[in-house]
């Protein structure tokens, strides 16, 4: 492997892309022919130096891999030419580690095919600089590694992976609906948790069915709005949480004097604090009048309650637990989410006019269209048939819960999608990989049929 290396340079006789002198580099077919002239060139002086049959072979199987690489027309033309930089850190991994041809999780083969499904979706010959410059430097990285192996191509292929993580995610519309996704999902998430949690801990207390339903249907959602807007140990939002354990406390029976002393004096406050809670959820007057009657009528039937009170004791426990409600929420998930446009500005106060919420669609899916989904690449494209408009859109982004997936186009559009949704669709055929293989695996397919229309190649 090392003789290799005097026979020609890294870059020798490859074109340098140029710069627009804004630092946008670029490159145009006369940059993709002279790469192809040189990768051919440098083929044939490999080969000449290679001392046995099997590496003549080798060499001539990589080489047919990037020509075909190099002729796909749907990588932009710049990031041909510094894929057809690789062809040297390649064969020596390949001449190395034979199994380079068939273990499609290799290192480098995983990089390639990383790199091109992330611009092999773009609908004209340029891409973002961005994503151009972190290929340059993944292929500067790799060219500067004197010996260039497994190790190096895994280095580089999990740094790539970190970039698009938060390149993608950072782009335009997408950038501003994924701070929007992981708020709604925050809220949502701890909206049911609170409601599983509430219950666990009303499960055997003695409180009216009006106060229960209001808890449960209305008060778990200003918490959970409050959480997110406000922060999960904010004093708002702590000052919420004892609004639910005085309304718990002045639902329950009052035969004591004392007691109803202070009932009749927080009372206003408590209504007030209720009205506040219920306008982050943006209720209307008239639908905060309802639910304000319908306590209010629950607390003067306790105030005349001569039934046993709830004890201090346990009241204390539940202030204190309701305090601290977010301690005791799970890592798994919650299930559907309850999303739509108007939900989402709700809790965000972002205008989603310009996203999306896909809720319903596709067929039920199987544990095997679940798994598939759980394993989409962030940069692959897609595309997707929603209300019958074909729209070729890249995974952005997903939600460190797996729970939302986000999906932008090239004109700024962006699908929120949940995991059960997206595998809704993927097992309905309205959600396609805009490619059907890897690059390498189309690459070496290509280079095959190649070496068996005209075999002797091989060793010529």
């Amino acid at each position: 492997m090392q003789r290799i290396a005097p026979v020609v340079s890294v870059d020798a006789g490859l074109p340098q892309t140029g710069s627009t002198g804004s630092g946008v580099v670029y490159a145009d077919a006369s940059h993709i022919e002279r790469a192809a002239t040189a990768l051919r060139q440098r083929t044939v002086e490999l080969k000449q130096a290679a001392e046995t049959p099997t590496e003549k072979a080798t060499i001539e199987v990589v080489a047919l891999m990037f020509q075909s690489i190099l002729a796909e027309e749907r990588i932009p033309a710049t990031v041909r030419v510094w894929f057809a930089r690789l062809q040297i850190p390649v064969l020596r991994v390949a001449l190395a580690e034979p199994e380079f041809f068939s273990a499609l999780q290799h290192p480098a083969r995983r990089l390639i095919d990383r790199m091109g499904s992330c611009v092999m979706g773009f609908e004209s010959n340029v891409t973002s600089t961005a994503l151009e410059m972190e290929i340059k430097r993944v292929v500067q990285v790799i060219e500067q590694y004197p010996e260039t192996g497994r190790r190096v191509f895994q280095l580089v292929f999990d740094e790539f992976q970190k970039f698009l993580s938060t390149y993608l995610s950072g782009q335009g519309n997408a950038s501003r609906f994924v701070t929007v996704a992981q708020q709604v999902e925050q809220k949502e998430t701890l909206s049911v948790q609170y409601t599983i949690e509430l219950r666990k801990l009303l499960d055997d207390v003695p409180v009216r069915d009006e106060v229960r339903e209001f808890l449960f249907k209305v008060w778990v959602e200003v918490l959970a709005v409050a959480s997110v807007k406000f922060g999960l140990k904010h004093e708002e939002t702590a000052s919420l949480k004892r609004v639910a354990s005085d309304l718990l406390w002045a639902a329950s029976a009052k035969p004591n004097r004392n007691d109803r002393a202070r009932v009749i004096q927080q009372l206003p406050n408590i209504l007030q604090r209720l009205r506040q809670g219920m306008g982050l959820l943006g209720y209307p007057a008239g639908l905060q009048d309802q639910h304000i009657k319908s306590v209010s009528d629950t607390l003067a039937d306790a105030f005349m309650s001569r039934t046993e009170p709830i004890p201090q004791e346990r009241l204390d426990k539940l202030s204190d637990r309701l305090a601290h409600l977010e301690d005791y929420l799970p890592e798994n998930g919650v299930g559907d989410l309850d999303l739509d446009n108007e939900s989402i500005e709700m809790i965000t106060g972002v205008d989603a006019s310009n996203i999306e919420v896909i809720k319903q669609g596709g067929s039920q899916p199987n544990e095997a269209m679940r798994a598939w989904a759980v394993e989409l690449q962030i940069g692959s494209w897609f595309g997707l048939d929603h209300n019958g408009k074909l729209n070729s859109v890249q995974l952005a982004w997903r939600s460190d819960r797996g729970q939302l997936y986000l999906f932008a186009t090239n004109s700024g559009r962006c699908f929120l999608v949940q995991s059960n949704r997206v595998a809704a669709y993927l097992q309905a055929g309205l959600l396609v990989p805009s490619e059907d293989e890897a690059l390498t695996v189309r690459a070496t397919r290509d280079a095959l049929a190649k070496l068996d229309a005209n075999p002797e190649r091989l060793l010529g």
